[in-house]
Parts: structure tokens; sequence; C-alpha cells
């Protein structure tokens, strides 16, 4: 059985920082490509970040790339996004998910198991 927990939100003020975490069980992070995505209720699903197999490379949405990062620790089955900078635009569920037999995925509905989200509220 495959689960994926996500921790770390919370609310910030703007131009604060949040360390969100997901953590796995039931598949191994470094054989799937990993991603995380956003969503604002009544929005489609967004994507913000998505590191491959391995972490042999990483790919982020405009808007992430000078303010977010992502990392993992396989020995701990778990992937980071570290938010920097954050704008009420970033206001959000996250989500992190998984993707079976992909190097690399962008679109949500790519991936296989998804977490049960955690929620980014960025006030003014």
């Amino acid at each position: 059985h495959v689960q994926l927990v996500e921790s770390g939100g919370g609310s910030v003020q703007a131009g604060g920082s949040l360390r969100l975490s997901c953590t796995g069980s039931g598949l191994i992070f470094s054989g799937h490509a990993m991603g995380w995505f956003r969503q604002v209720s009544g929005n489609e699903r967004e994507f913000v970040v998505a590191i491959t197999r391995i972490g042999g490379g990483v790919y982020y949405a405009d808007f992430a790339k000078d303010r977010f990062t992502i990392s993992g620790d396989m020995s701990k089955n778990t992937l980071y996004l570290q938010m920097n900078n954050l704008k009420p635009e970033d206001t959000a569920v996250y989500y992190c998910a998984a993707a079976r037999d992909k190097m690399l995925e962008v679109n949500a509905a790519g991936y296989d198991y998804w977490g049960q989200g955690t929620q980014v509220t960025v006030s003014s």
C-alpha cells in the first residue's frame, strides 16, 4: 500500500519561508519521478516542480525557479520543497506525487500516487 504524507504547511506573511516535507511508504522514491503540485479551490492542480528518478534532474515551473528548491533524502524516502520569499499568490494546497515508470513528469495526469496535501497560506 503506497502512502505519501505531506507536512510543513502553515500560515506565513509575504516574504516568509516554509519547508514542506513528503514522506513515502510502500514505494522507493529513487525509483519514481517525483513532483510537487499546488491547487487553489476551484482551479486545476498546478505544476510546481519535478525531479527525475534517482534525482538526476529537476524541472521548475517559471514562478518557482528563483524561490523554490526541491530536494530529497532518499535514505529517509522523504522529499522536500523549500519555499522562500513567499507571495500571497502562492496560497494553495500543496501536494507531492509519485509517478511509476517515468523519468520525469510535469503533468498531474501522469502521476500515480498523491498525498493528501498541506495548506500553505501567505498573507500580505
